[in-house]
């Protein structure tokens, strides 16, 4: 039994050394609307919210005297390529207009990795964000 009770997501964070450049990408790609934001003095947030759920990314001002690692085997250099995301960090949403979502990210010029589920009934679309943080968006089973 775990010991935590009625658990859910609250909130993902990603720290960056220019919040409102990520802001807008999250809100130009994704749809994610900003929100109220608390003033914590030493350093910037923005809090965004997704409409349609209670998913919220808080983009939190980077600490120059800190280089925090995504998790405990992550790479000592930036590694670019979106075809290595499947099997590294990343966060996934899902999207009901996979097709049309993969010509806008063409046509902003953003690199993706495409690929399918072995089943093929879901269709996954892998990139990095302006901070090289990696994001993955899938279509739907229904909508596939």
């Amino acid at each position: 039994m775990a010991a935590a009770e009625g658990v859910s997501l609250n909130h993902i964070s990603r720290e960056s050394s220019d919040i409102r450049r990520l802001a807008n990408f999250y809100q130009q790609i994704l749809g994610f609307e900003e929100v109220e934001s608390p003033n914590f003095g030493e350093f910037k947030v923005i809090w965004l919210r997704l409409p349609s759920s209670s998913v919220y990314i808080h983009l939190i001002e980077r600490d120059p005297t800190t280089s925090l690692p995504e998790g405990p085997w992550s790479a000592n250099s930036p590694v670019a390529d979106p075809k290595n995301l499947p099997r590294g960090h990343h966060i996934c949403f899902s999207v009901s207009n996979f097709n049309s979502f993969i010509a806008t990210l063409k046509e902003k010029g953003i690199e993706t990795f495409q690929r399918s589920l072995p089943n093929g009934k879901i269709k996954q679309v892998f990139f990095f964000d302006p901070d090289g943080n990696g994001l993955e968006v899938a279509s739907r089973e229904e909508d596939s």
